[in-house]
């Protein structure tokens, strides 16, 4: 039976993490605006801890509707794993992802990017509007009851995303959290919840691990700009991969491994994707050079996780099922 990346993962750190493992419960005091090394470790934690915290959302506006930072995507963090160096791959488990007050906002607009210039230059109602979602968590759905935008109203089932989750950059950089890059950060992909397994490759001690930007739900490509913009109760752990360099953020799920992308043009994001799934699957699922690729071309699959952001994010993805059994 081909074991799943995971398994893999847990076998290299050990047994000893798991048996020594906690529980932090950390509540942020101050957020950031940049992925930086310069940002001094909120909270220290060791391979295979648990972090039990919150996010504010994308203006800085928190779980009691009070202002505390200002944004964009004011991050939660960082977190200094013990023992991560260059070169060493954290892999990171959302646990858990809820929404914990009962308002999120919005955009209301196709964003620029997205849609015909012609489009754009025929539209009646031109006017940037914030709207405004009352969430029913005991329902699990976010309505919009402004009837100017749609009369009767609109309702979604909840689906709570991080758009936001990334470690410092390399080269001593400090970029922006509107940017997503090799290291993460605002990827803003839909599928960026409880569940699944985060991969990001470690540029500096400790990796740094930053998080924010909390979507109550959000369409594939950021579309309109945002997605429902709120904060979050988040749960997650964090294993560490000793000497396992990777180029792009690697994700896992239940059904797939996929790597995503960033860059402007966006075929250069697509080719970042697909060049590192590649690499991933020669790496580690036994594909020679020529087998992954012939494999790749008649079983990738390809998302648009973001047009809107500084960079946009190509997800590249293969479902396990395909995958050679080793």
């Amino acid at each position: 039976m081909r074991l799943l990346m995971f398994a893999v993962v847990v076998s290299l750190v050990g047994v000893s993490s798991r048996l020594q493992a906690e529980t932090h419960r950390f509540i942020p005091e101050r957020f950031y605006n940049t992925y930086s090394f310069a940002h001094p470790p909120a909270l220290r934690i060791k391979p295979g801890d648990r972090v039990v915290t919150k996010t504010i959302d994308a203006a800085g506006v928190d779980w009691t509707g009070k202002s505390v930072a200002s944004g964009p995507n004011p991050q939660t963090g960082p977190f200094y794993i013990e023992g991560a160096e260059p070169g060493d791959m954290i892999v990171v488990t959302v646990e858990k992802l809820e929404t914990n007050r009962a308002m999120a906002y919005s955009g209301s607009l196709l964003a620029p990017y997205t849609v015909d210039p012609t489009a754009i230059a025929a539209r009646v109602d031109r006017d940037a509007k914030r709207l405004t979602w009352t969430i029913d968590k005991a329902r699990g759905v976010a309505r919009l009851d402004q009837l100017d935008v749609q009369p009767g109203g609109l309702e979604l089932p909840l689906h709570p995303m991080l758009g936001c989750i990334g470690v410092a950059p390399a080269r001593k950089e400090a970029i922006s959290s509107a940017a997503p890059g090799a290291f993460g950060g605002n990827m803003d992909y839909a599928s960026m919840g409880a569940g699944v397994k985060l991969m990001l490759p470690v540029n500096e001690p400790g990796a740094l691990l930053f998080l924010g930007d909390g979507h109550a739900r959000q369409g594939e490509g950021e579309v309109a700009g945002t997605g429902l913009e709120t904060s979050l109760d988040v749960e997650l752990s964090v294993e560490l991969v000793k000497q396992k360099a990777i180029g792009w953020p690697r994700l896992e799920t239940e059904t797939h491994v996929m790597v995503l992308g960033s860059a402007r043009p966006l075929l250069q994001a697509f080719q970042h994707a697909t060049t590192e799934l590649q690499r991933w699957l020669m790496a580690d699922h036994g594909l020679t050079e020529r087998g992954a690729q012939t494999l790749m071309g008649q079983t990738a699959e390809y998302e648009i996780a973001n047009v809107v952001d500084p960079n946009f994010t190509v997800v590249a993805k293969i479902r396990k099922a395909l995958l050679p059994r080793r």
